[in-house]
């Protein structure tokens, strides 16, 4: 019963490590700074950080010159365009003409840096140029240009530099508003004034009328705060200005004269006796 039992569990460990491997190849490979995993830099992790929105999409540009160079690119930031080869190929170039892929920089070699409004992304280690550059190996450099409200979008190659002896490359460009500075999203002195005041102004009509129904017992418009203050108040306000806003004192005579009673003189009373019947 013994030997059964130690066969199954030897099979289930082998499982277990074949789903195990199966995962991790599945698994889809990120950027990798060069230089050891301690030297990379805070800043270097916060733009990984920030490009990971772009990590699930993947761009395609179609170049044409001519009859012999007739090419597609394929690029993916920060993961591998074809995770099944294992080649860490981030920029990968296609030859339409014969299907043949050429990798342009690899993700495992990356450099990354910024300023106020761009990124600018480079993939080193591509494949070797061959009879071009000294035969130095082939480097992508993107630069993501910020614009608001747009992902990711405008992926075009810009030029190929491969006609020095040395530090060639390829340059692409793209928009995204990941590239964009962070927006201040600090309150003004009159902003926070008027959130307090609107604060204020809350919380006493809703205490004062939960205090008015609750505790006084009141009905109706008589549950509002200080209900006879508010009805008073433009007399108030006009009582105010008048006090603040009058130019001569108080008991001074008015600069005009009223038509008065004495003026006006006794009312003639109309007689009506000759109406009345004789």
């Amino acid at each position: 019963m013994s030997s059964p039992c130690h066969t199954f569990a030897v099979l289930i460990v082998f499982m277990a490590l074949a789903v195990g491997v199966e995962a991790e190849q599945l698994k889809e490979r990120s950027c990798d700074v060069i230089g050891d995993e301690s030297s990379e830099s805070q800043m270097e992790r916060a733009l990984l950080k920030k490009l990971e929105p772009l990590s699930q999409m993947r761009f395609n540009v179609t170049v044409e010159k001519g009859k012999t160079e007739n090419y597609i690119y394929h690029f993916r930031v920060c993961r591998e365009v074809n995770s099944t080869l294992h080649d860490f190929g981030g920029l990968v170039q296609t030859d339409r003409q014969n299907g043949r892929t050429t990798v342009i920089g690899r993700i495992n070699e990356t450099q990354v840096f910024n300023g106020s409004d761009w990124i600018m992304l480079i993939y080193k280690g591509g494949d070797s140029y061959g009879r071009h550059c000294s035969g130095e190996k082939r480097r992508a450099v993107i630069m993501i240009s910020c614009k608001q409200g747009v992902t990711a979008s405008s992926f075009s190659i810009i030029s190929e530099e491969r006609e020095k002896e040395q530090d060639c490359f390829y340059l692409f460009e793209m928009d995204s508003t990941v590239a964009c500075p962070a927006e201040d999203s600090h309150l003004s002195v009159g902003s926070i004034l008027l959130i307090t005041f609107a604060s204020l102004i809350a919380v006493y009509i809703t205490g004062g009328f939960l205090y008015q129904r609750l505790v006084v017992g009141a009905k109706g418009m008589e549950q509002f705060p200080h209900l006879a203050f508010w009805q008073d108040l433009g007399n108030l306000v006009a009582d105010g200005c008048d006090f603040v806003c009058r130019s001569k004192p108080r008991n001074a005579p008015a600069a005009y004269r009223g038509v008065g009673d004495d003026q006006l003189g006794e009312e003639s009373e109309e007689r009506d006796d000759h109406l009345l019947p004789m």
